[in-house]
Protein backbone atom coordinates (compact mmCIF):
# COMPACT_ATOMS: atom_id res chain seq x y z
CA UNK A 1 0.00 0.00 0.00
CA UNK A 2 2.92 2.15 0.66
CA UNK A 3 3.91 1.87 -2.65
CA UNK A 4 0.83 2.93 -4.23
CA UNK A 5 0.84 5.86 -2.40
CA UNK A 6 4.45 6.98 -3.37
CA UNK A 7 3.27 6.11 -7.01
CA UNK A 8 0.97 8.17 -6.80
CA UNK A 9 2.22 11.19 -5.02
CA UNK A 10 4.98 10.95 -8.12
CA UNK A 11 2.36 11.07 -10.34
CA UNK A 12 0.67 14.39 -8.86
CA UNK A 13 4.01 16.08 -9.05
CA UNK A 14 4.52 14.88 -12.65
CA UNK A 15 0.79 17.05 -13.25
CA UNK A 16 1.90 19.91 -11.21
CA UNK A 17 4.62 21.84 -12.09
CA UNK A 18 7.22 19.30 -14.38
CA UNK A 19 6.37 21.28 -17.37
CA UNK A 20 8.31 23.86 -19.55
CA UNK A 21 6.93 27.43 -19.39
CA UNK A 22 7.07 30.11 -21.96
CA UNK A 23 9.15 32.38 -19.47
CA UNK A 24 12.07 29.68 -19.93
CA UNK A 25 15.16 31.19 -21.40
CA UNK A 26 15.01 30.77 -24.90
CA UNK A 27 18.44 28.88 -26.08
CA UNK A 28 17.89 29.96 -29.22
CA UNK A 29 17.76 33.32 -31.69
CA UNK A 30 15.08 31.59 -33.57
CA UNK A 31 11.92 32.98 -34.19
CA UNK A 32 8.33 30.93 -34.51
CA UNK A 33 6.01 32.34 -36.84
CA UNK A 34 3.25 29.41 -36.85
CA UNK A 35 1.32 30.49 -39.67
CA UNK A 36 4.75 30.54 -41.90
CA UNK A 37 6.05 27.01 -41.02
CA UNK A 38 2.66 25.36 -41.39
CA UNK A 39 2.05 26.85 -44.53
CA UNK A 40 2.01 24.52 -47.21
CA UNK A 41 3.16 20.80 -46.75
CA UNK A 42 4.50 19.57 -43.46
CA UNK A 43 5.35 15.49 -42.12
CA UNK A 44 5.41 14.51 -38.63
CA UNK A 45 6.57 11.70 -36.79
CA UNK A 46 5.48 10.95 -33.39
CA UNK A 47 4.47 8.74 -30.28
CA UNK A 48 2.84 7.92 -27.09
CA UNK A 49 3.98 7.46 -23.85
CA UNK A 50 2.26 6.22 -20.79
CA UNK A 51 3.68 8.11 -17.59
CA UNK A 52 5.56 4.87 -17.05
CA UNK A 53 7.16 5.57 -19.92
CA UNK A 54 5.81 2.79 -22.23
CA UNK A 55 6.00 3.19 -25.63
CA UNK A 56 1.94 1.77 -26.73
CA UNK A 57 1.36 3.92 -30.10
CA UNK A 58 3.50 5.36 -32.91
CA UNK A 59 2.00 7.35 -35.70
CA UNK A 60 3.17 9.65 -38.59
CA UNK A 61 0.70 12.71 -39.86
CA UNK A 62 0.66 13.98 -43.50
CA UNK A 63 -0.14 18.01 -42.93
CA UNK A 64 -1.65 20.50 -45.47
CA UNK A 65 -2.03 23.84 -44.06
CA UNK A 66 -3.19 26.90 -45.67
CA UNK A 67 -3.04 30.63 -44.18
CA UNK A 68 -5.32 33.24 -45.30
CA UNK A 69 -3.80 36.54 -43.43
CA UNK A 70 -5.83 35.88 -40.08
CA UNK A 71 -6.91 32.06 -40.22
CA UNK A 72 -4.61 28.45 -40.99
CA UNK A 73 -6.25 25.45 -41.67
CA UNK A 74 -4.21 22.19 -41.37
CA UNK A 75 -5.57 19.13 -42.34
CA UNK A 76 -3.96 16.41 -40.71
CA UNK A 77 -3.98 13.10 -42.01
CA UNK A 78 -2.87 10.59 -38.83
CA UNK A 79 -1.55 7.08 -39.74
CA UNK A 80 -1.12 5.13 -37.31
CA UNK A 81 1.46 1.71 -36.08
CA UNK A 82 -1.17 -0.51 -36.23
CA UNK A 83 -2.59 0.86 -39.84
CA UNK A 84 -5.13 2.67 -38.52
CA UNK A 85 -5.81 6.58 -40.01
CA UNK A 86 -7.44 9.24 -38.81
CA UNK A 87 -8.24 12.71 -40.02
CA UNK A 88 -8.33 15.60 -38.14
CA UNK A 89 -8.96 19.59 -39.58
CA UNK A 90 -7.74 22.83 -37.23
CA UNK A 91 -9.09 26.13 -37.77
CA UNK A 92 -6.84 28.51 -35.67
CA UNK A 93 -6.91 32.32 -35.98
CA UNK A 94 -4.29 34.58 -35.11
CA UNK A 95 -5.99 37.14 -32.30
CA UNK A 96 -2.64 39.45 -32.69
CA UNK A 97 0.88 39.32 -32.65
CA UNK A 98 1.55 36.19 -30.47
CA UNK A 99 -1.70 34.79 -29.52
CA UNK A 100 -3.53 32.24 -31.27
CA UNK A 101 -7.34 30.27 -30.71
CA UNK A 102 -8.55 27.62 -32.25
CA UNK A 103 -10.86 24.55 -33.03
CA UNK A 104 -11.54 21.17 -34.52
CA UNK A 105 -14.08 18.37 -34.46
CA UNK A 106 -14.18 16.85 -30.70
CA UNK A 107 -12.31 20.12 -29.33
CA UNK A 108 -14.31 20.89 -26.15
CA UNK A 109 -14.72 24.79 -25.66
CA UNK A 110 -11.79 26.97 -27.38
CA UNK A 111 -7.94 26.04 -27.74
CA UNK A 112 -5.60 28.44 -27.22
CA UNK A 113 -2.24 29.12 -27.26
CA UNK A 114 0.98 31.65 -27.56
CA UNK A 115 4.03 32.17 -29.20
CA UNK A 116 7.38 33.49 -27.31
CA UNK A 117 10.53 33.57 -29.64
CA UNK A 118 11.01 30.11 -30.71
CA UNK A 119 7.99 28.59 -28.75
CA UNK A 120 4.53 28.03 -28.93
CA UNK A 121 2.47 27.00 -25.97
CA UNK A 122 -1.09 25.23 -27.44
CA UNK A 123 -3.71 23.99 -25.16
CA UNK A 124 -7.51 22.03 -25.71
CA UNK A 125 -9.47 19.76 -24.55
CA UNK A 126 -10.89 17.10 -26.84
CA UNK A 127 -13.24 13.66 -26.99
CA UNK A 128 -9.99 11.74 -28.65
CA UNK A 129 -10.90 8.85 -30.26
CA UNK A 130 -9.49 5.72 -28.54
CA UNK A 131 -10.27 1.87 -29.42
CA UNK A 132 -13.34 1.44 -27.47
CA UNK A 133 -14.90 4.64 -28.39
CA UNK A 134 -13.94 8.56 -27.03
CA UNK A 135 -12.14 9.87 -24.16
CA UNK A 136 -12.16 13.47 -22.46
CA UNK A 137 -8.62 14.32 -22.24
CA UNK A 138 -6.47 17.34 -22.06
CA UNK A 139 -3.61 18.42 -23.85
CA UNK A 140 -0.52 20.97 -23.18
CA UNK A 141 1.53 21.53 -25.88
CA UNK A 142 5.15 22.67 -26.01
CA UNK A 143 6.58 23.33 -29.43
CA UNK A 144 10.17 24.91 -29.89
CA UNK A 145 11.84 25.40 -33.68
CA UNK A 146 14.86 23.68 -33.75
CA UNK A 147 15.70 24.89 -37.42
CA UNK A 148 13.73 26.69 -39.84
CA UNK A 149 12.48 23.46 -41.07
CA UNK A 150 12.16 21.42 -37.82
CA UNK A 151 9.47 22.12 -35.22
CA UNK A 152 9.64 19.55 -32.18
CA UNK A 153 6.28 18.98 -30.10
CA UNK A 154 6.17 17.57 -26.40
CA UNK A 155 2.46 17.45 -25.26
CA UNK A 156 1.56 16.59 -22.09
CA UNK A 157 -1.96 14.57 -21.53
CA UNK A 158 -4.03 14.65 -18.72
CA UNK A 159 -7.36 13.61 -17.45
CA UNK A 160 -8.92 15.52 -14.95
CA UNK A 161 -5.40 16.78 -13.94
CA UNK A 162 -3.94 13.69 -13.20
CA UNK A 163 -0.80 12.73 -16.28
CA UNK A 164 -1.77 10.23 -18.74
CA UNK A 165 0.94 10.25 -20.75
CA UNK A 166 3.40 12.36 -23.31
CA UNK A 167 3.09 13.00 -27.27
CA UNK A 168 6.54 13.49 -28.76
CA UNK A 169 6.31 14.51 -32.16
CA UNK A 170 8.75 16.02 -34.91
CA UNK A 171 7.53 18.07 -37.76
CA UNK A 172 9.43 18.70 -40.80
CA UNK A 173 8.30 21.14 -43.43
CA UNK A 174 8.64 19.91 -46.42
CA UNK A 175 10.18 22.01 -49.78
Amino acid sequence: MKRFFALFFVLILMGCGLKPSLKDEKISDLQLNLEEFFDGQVVAYGQFQDVLGNVSRRFVVDIAGSWDGKQLRLVEDFTYSDSTEEQRIWTLTKIDEDTWTGDAEGVIGTASGEESGDTFYWAYTIDLPVSDGTMVVSFKDYMWLQTEDRLFNKAYMSKWGFPLGEVSIMFEKQS
